[in-house]
């Protein structure tokens, strides 16, 4: 599976109109085919060449939960692409005040081009999609995170130049991060293995989906208890914090039971000697990962965080353009 789909004569992947939800909504080659579109807005934007694909188009971006990185590279990437973005929080819009999802939705399509969320129920942004005439992006929900996901595969490749045959440790909390990351993975040919405490593991059903999806493309899932077991012959590393937004009343309890889940130069000791650690930041440096694993010279941290940029870009150009 090369990084090549729009050097081919292949068909073109329909994207106008479409909504990004999840990572499972799209096939291997419409993935690939983002990510490549991802690397050539990069290629132009280092350059310093104009590419405004969304001239005169309005992104709104509706924020339940705050956030640095996502708000920022989706102002920024809007700019960019020469449209305009519309920060709009839980406390500006009347959905915070008893409106339906559904009036929300029917009302912002009549102003804007696309709607950005990040919210806590995933039924939420599904319903607001059933609802809405212009694409929908999920900027982050309780149960999936394919937005930062596409930034983490876009940079993997770069460091990595390839995707499919790799190996993906994720340790930590079976969370968002955990679940697109599954999703994501296979649909690229990739083995993931998921090393949670038990009663923190991935959702089963998100898990078999992929392992039939890892099926047709060759990729693996593996769910472990073992830190070690997971990160074994890895060719990179990934964790997220302990505590994620909404759960800070669990945060003494689950820095007990995560502990053993740091990774450290030990567990790190286990991948391959030119493994890459990846974080989705905010980190907790001598929680979830030491200073000198985040710091350290496999860290790729603030390549990924620039490459939200460039993904996100991708995939409003494709869907809104």
């Amino acid at each position: 599976m090369t990084y090549t789909l729009k050097m081919q004569n292949e068909k073109v992947p329909k994207f106008k109109n479409k909504n990004f939800l999840t990572l499972n909504d799209f096939s291997t080659e419409e993935i690939l085919y983002m990510l490549d579109e991802a690397k050539e807005l990069k290629q132009m934007q280092k350059a310093g060449k104009q590419h405004s694909f969304l001239q005169g188009k309005v992104l709104g971006m509706i924020f339940e939960k705050s956030s640095t990185r996502t708000r920022v590279s989706f102002e920024v990437g809007m700019l960019q692409l020469g449209g305009h973005a519309i920060f709009l929080s839980s406390r500006d819009i009347q959905l915070g005040r008893g409106e339906t999802v559904g009036d929300t939705a029917k009302v912002l399509s009549r102003y804007v081009d696309g709607i950005m969320i990040r919210t806590f129920e995933h039924s939420k942004i599904e319903e607001l999609a059933n609802h809405a005439d212009v694409p929908i992006i999920n900027g982050l929900t309780d149960d999936h995170h394919p937005t930062q996901v596409m930034a983490d595969l876009l940079t993997i490749l770069e460091h990595k130049g390839k995707l499919e045959g790799l190996k993906v440790c994720y340790v930590g909390d079976g969370n968002n991060m955990a679940h697109s990351l599954i999703e994501g993975a296979v649909k690229v040919g990739m083995k993931i293995a998921v090393a949670s405490p038990e009663g923190y593991a991935a959702n089963e059903m998100i898990v078999q989906r992929a392992k039939k999806e890892a099926a047709k493309t060759g990729g693996e899932v593996i769910l472990t208890n073992d830190p070690a077991e997971a990160a074994s012959d890895a060719d990179v590393i990934i964790t997220d914090v302990w505590a994620s937004m909404g759960q800070e009343e669990e945060q003494q309890e689950r820095m007990k039971i995560f502990t053993p889940y740091q990774v450290n130069e030990k567990l790190c000791s286990y991948a391959k000697k030119d493994y890459l650690f990846l974080h989705c930041l905010p980190a907790h440096r001598g929680e979830e990962v030491t200073a000198e694993i985040l710091d350290g010279k496999h860290s790729v941290v603030f390549d990924e965080a620039e490459n939200r940029l460039h993904a996100q870009k991708a995939i409003m150009k494709l869907l809104m353009g």
